[in-house]
């Protein structure tokens, strides 16, 4: 019984060191939901951006058809009952428009009627999941994590995503043997028909879960790797190829195919320089690389080479999936969850562009769509708030004469010996109030 006690005072304690660290740890995941965000100004006037933090206040639109700023739900919305709903794409601050009657946004009193490019689901309600549910869940002693779909953002409970054991989809969440998900991006069931082009890429751009003879789940990804076959529509570019490299490799081939070998018009200086140590191979008796070439300029001289022999041209890029997508097999709705760097690989071509275009799949193409870059961001933000806030200090300091500095150390340390001189009476009270329990307990 005796021991109990010793052991809940000690969980109860916590050093000052760990305190901070805590603080921290809350303002880090603060500034990533808020995207960096300080919440000064309402984003209106930003328009629909690709990423940004929007709350839904329940006291001025119960009906959940509407989301604001961060800005507007501290100056707008202070002591209402508002719903966090993480991010949002391509959204806008609806904050004092036709949705919330009288109430006249505080920041920017002058806005549109109505934002007519918002799309609203029903967790500007409160409610989430397939099962309707609200998060947390009133009726559930344990609250389960809930995962989110990069299409319609909604979040779902793991027993309602629609998993079963099966060749191609495993019964629960990808894991690594510590329990974290190793996807990047997952896309429910139901809108997992909108990107059954997938299928047409390998099968190492998805991650399963699959059920072993034991029962168990064991998580199973891969790395990304294109298939040969879909690099032979563009057997001029080099493997793993940056876009600036088969740049270069297109203006080598169209400054080859020049009466008189030159600089591409409008060329960066990297590509002259290629372009330039093509025309010195073109000159050259003997094919040879230049002297003090890099990989990516031999490639390119290499292949400019060839081009001059004959033994191969450069063609126009082509499609990456090459199938005719009214082709595609029945696609059986399915959970998915992709890998790493996924949207890395996706066809860029006309073709593809228009098909994205009309299933409203278009953002996935776009970096700053994601969770990754919008965290990555936030990170970047609040180093240099960090580092200005310090700045300010030292110049503060700086600026102070030499009777100021001395007060203020002065000040420094009459704060330490307090401090120190509380720990010592919260100790001393404690001691007390130990021994106290202690003698009740065995008298």
């Amino acid at each position: 019984m005796a021991s109990g006690v010793f052991e809940d005072e000690a969980e109860g304690t916590i050093t000052i060191n760990e305190y901070i660290e805590r603080l921290d740890a809350e303002e880090l995941a603060a500034d990533l939901v808020l995207g960096g965000d300080e919440g000064d100004e309402c984003t209106f006037p930003k328009g629909y951006m690709k990423r940004q933090a929007i709350f839904s206040c329940i006291t001025c639109t119960p009906e959940g058809n509407a989301g604001i700023c961060t800005a507007c739900c501290l100056s707008c919305h202070d002591g209402h009952e508002l719903l966090e709903l993480w991010t949002k794409r391509n959204f806008r601050c609806d904050c004092g428009n036709s949705k919330f009657g009288t109430l006249a946004c505080k920041l920017l009193p002058s806005k549109d009627i109505e934002n007519s490019e918002n799309s609203y689901n029903h967790n500007f309600k409160g409610l989430y999941c397939t099962c309707d549910r609200p998060y947390p869940d009133p009726n559930v002693e344990e609250q389960v994590e809930m995962i989110q779909c990069c299409l319609c953002e909604d979040w779902f409970h793991e027993e309602h995503l629609g998993l079963t054991p099966s060749d191609s989809v495993g019964s629960q969440i990808p894991r690594d043997e510590e329990s974290e998900p190793i996807y990047e991006d997952f896309i429910c069931q139901n809108c997992s028909p909108a990107c059954s082009f997938l299928t047409l890429y390998p099968e190492n751009l998805w991650v399963v879960a699959k059920v072993d003879s034991t029962g168990s789940a064991n998580a199973c990804s891969e790395t990304i790797e294109l298939d040969k076959n879909h690099m032979d529509s563009e057997p001029g570019q080099p493997e793993n190829g940056t876009d600036a490299e088969k740049s270069v490799v297109g203006k080598c081939s169209e400054t080859i195919s020049d009466s008189e070998p030159g600089q591409p018009e409008n060329g960066t200086e990297a590509e002259k320089s290629v372009v330039q140590k093509c025309s010195e191979k073109i000159d050259e008796s003997e094919a040879g690389q230049p002297e003090n070439s890099t990989e990516a300029e031999k490639f390119v001289v290499r292949k400019c080479s060839e081009k001059i022999d004959g033994s191969e041209n450069v063609p126009a890029a082509g499609c990456v999936i090459r199938t005719d997508l009214n082709s595609c097999p029945e696609f059986e709705k399915k959970p998915l969850f992709l890998t790493k760097n996924w949207r890395n690989i996706l066809c860029r071509c006309e073709k593809c562009l228009e098909m994205y275009k009309q299933r409203k799949v278009s953002y996935l193409l776009d970096a700053e769509d994601t969770i990754v870059e919008y965290e990555k961001k936030a990170k970047e933000k609040r180093t240099e708030k960090l580092e200005k806030q310090e700045g300010e200090a030292l110049d503060l300091l700086n600026n102070l004469d030499h009777v100021s500095k001395v007060e203020l150390l002065h000040g420094i340390k009459d704060f330490q010996d307090g401090l120190q001189g509380l720990m010592v009476y919260i100790v001393t009270i404690y001691e007390r109030n130990l021994i106290t329990i202690l003698r009740n307990h065995f008298i």
